[in-house]
């Protein structure tokens, strides 16, 4: 079989391949490719249509229903970067900027900071936020298995945007020498860290269970179902339990801190976290027909 490889936009053939075996994959066309235009496999994408969905890597050319040719559609995603990189600067970004904030309020605030009290429950938020992003960079280096290995690297910064410009503004009202502290004092901010600690561990529990999901180096995809650890009953009700533990995370340490940073922070978390496991329930009732059917997507019962 002969491959050609066209432009996406222009259609102009850029690459021709002959002799090539039905059962060639795209993985193994992006490094035909790359020897022949230096370019990494990872910034290569195909499409059998000109506007139709990428392909996986695990695609051959039999399943793609090729007559002699085969004419791919190749699109340049740019630079690329990996997804545990991403995650770590995403995740360690919080971590240093908050702990500034706390420990040198002089320097944001100005001289007169240094000297002025710090009330016990701003200890306690700074504790669980750099606990939550600390567990975030535990779980990147020995939980998570990536699907996909890199993103453009133009994500990153938007990513990083995110979470640090929000991380600042949170810490910024936390540590300020005029916060408020909690209006119903140690009953508030007690019951609002369990509630926090718990929807962690939760959310850790997930993880687990969906990295279990996976044998390590497959694609293998199943239907994620509770398991042993009672954490994860919450599969019986949402397709994205995780998200709904890291939902709950951020309104109880908005309860905790009663910010309105955090307030907000929770809120864009919320919706965005929502918009993803919708698709993602979407995407489990698609490929699984056996899928169970009375789970919502984040919230039991309601999405």
């Amino acid at each position: 079989m002969k491959v050609e490889i066209l432009h996406s936009v222009t259609k102009d053939v850029l690459h021709t391949i002959n002799d090539v075996s039905i059962y060639t994959t795209i993985e193994e066309i992006k490094a035909m490719y790359s020897q022949h235009k230096n370019i990494d496999p990872a910034r290569q994408a195909y499409r059998k249509e000109p506007r139709g969905k990428f392909l996986d890597d695990s695609v051959t050319l039999r399943s793609l229903e090729f007559d002699s040719t085969a004419k791919l559609y190749f699109k340049d995603l740019g630079p690329q970067v990996g997804w545990k990189n991403v995650f770590l600067t995403e995740y360690t970004g919080p971590f240093v900027l908050y702990f500034l904030f706390y420990l040198r309020p002089s320097v944001i605030y100005g001289s007169e900071a240094h000297n002025a009290p710090t009330h016990l429950y701003v200890h306690i938020a700074c504790g669980a936020y750099l606990f939550h992003y600390a567990k975030r960079v535990l779980e990147t280096h020995f939980v998570h298995r990536f699907s996909n290995a890199t993103m453009p690297l133009s994500n990153l910064f938007k990513n990083c945007s995110y979470y640090w410009g929000f991380t600042c503004f949170i810490a910024y009202y936390i540590n300020h020498p005029l916060y408020t502290p909690a209006l119903y004092g140690d009953l508030q901010v007690y019951c609002s860290l369990a509630a926090f600690l718990f929807c962690q561990a939760g959310n850790y529990s997930i993880h687990v269970a969906l990295r279990d999901l996976r044998p390590a180096g497959t694609k293998e995809r199943k239907i994620p179902m509770p398991t042993s650890n009672p954490l994860t009953l919450l599969f019986n009700f949402v397709s994205c339990p995780n998200y709904s533990y890291e939902m709950g995370s951020w309104f109880w340490f908005t309860i905790m801190t009663q910010s309105i940073a955090p307030g907000l922070f929770a809120l864009l978390g919320t919706a965005q976290m929502t918009q993803w496991a919708i698709k993602k329930h979407k995407n489990y009732r698609r490929e699984f027909k056996d899928y169970p059917q009375g789970r919502k997507a984040i919230i039991p019962f309601i999405v």
